[in-house]
């Protein structure tokens, strides 16, 4: 016998339907857009940085400068933003902002690894940057690297360095800071034996500080470091690198980086990693 649905059960159904649609559709409205698509519509991308690490960024006269705020402004104007509105934040947190959405993305020198890339999405490389042992002026005991094992070593929070020190430096005892100069001050008055700094932000810092610390040795190491996004943003990556390298091209990165790292040609340099470097 055939089942007959009853006509009032039907007319409730249809109601239910039709709400359940209605609410669907108000929920596909309201879910996040893109990162690229969000800041658009803002007309604001939001950039965090340490701001306290000169000559990558800094707060001159309070107001935020240096070679990687230049390229953020450069960026935001090629993905057709017309305002950057710049984050405070620290190595230590970057990677958990940027993934709760506290800002869009993050330009401040973070290092490209294997452990990183399953967090966040990186950009194709921008920055090339040597890493120096600091010192203090006065100190003939360690002449380098090789000098560090037992060492008390100084290092910012949530770096590439601190992990460096950790595992590659026999008996290290690692001192955290929130940043360079602190790290680099501390080496200076003795109370910590070598400090493991950007080369051009140490030699910035101890002019501008007047600090006792010098560099000594060959480099400990190079990084390449890209900008960080959230992991699913593929669109917002194919964006950011494709202004990255017409920057690279034009010769716009090669007029930033001149202007504040010493004259370096910072293009030049990353032509020279291998092709498909970090990305």
């Amino acid at each position: 016998m055939p089942i007959t649905a009853h006509p009032t059960r039907c007319r409730r159904l249809a109601l239910t339907l039709a709400a359940g649609s209605v609410l669907a559709a108000g929920c596909s409205a309201g879910s996040p857009a893109g990162t690229l698509d969000d800041a658009r519509s803002k007309g604001t991308l939001r950039v965090a940085l340490t701001q306290a690490n000169p000559p990558w960024n800094f707060l001159k006269d309070d107001k935020p400068a240096g070679y990687d705020v230049d390229v953020a402004r450069e960026l935001a104007k090629r993905l057709g933003i017309g305002k950057v509105e710049f984050v405070g934040s620290d190595f230590g947190s970057f990677i958990g902002g940027v993934r709760a959405g506290r800002f869009d993305i993050v330009v401040s020198g973070q290092t490209i690894t294997d452990a990183r890339k399953k967090q966040v999405g990186f950009s194709r490389p921008y920055q090339v940057n040597g890493i120096a042992v600091f010192v203090g002026r006065g100190n003939t005991s360690v002449s380098g690297p090789s000098g560090l094992e037992g060492r008390t070593i100084a290092v910012s929070e949530g770096t590439t360095q601190a992990e460096f020190a950790r595992t590659n430096i026999p008996g290290a005892r690692v001192k955290t800071y929130r940043n360079a100069t602190f790290a680099l001050t501390d080496v200076g008055r003795g109370r910590a034996d070598a400090a493991l700094v950007s080369k051009f932000q140490g030699a910035y810092l101890a002019d501008k500080n007047d600090l006792s610390v010098k560099a000594v040795g060959a480099l400990l190491e190079t990084e390449v470091n890209g900008m960080t996004f959230r992991k699913d943003q593929k669109d917002f990556k194919q964006k950011v690198d494709g202004a990255l390298g017409d920057m690279i091209v034009d010769g716009t990165l090669t007029t930033i980086s001149r202007r504040w790292l010493g004259g370096l040609d910072m293009a030049a340099e990353l032509r020279r990693l291998p092709a498909g470097t970090s990305r």
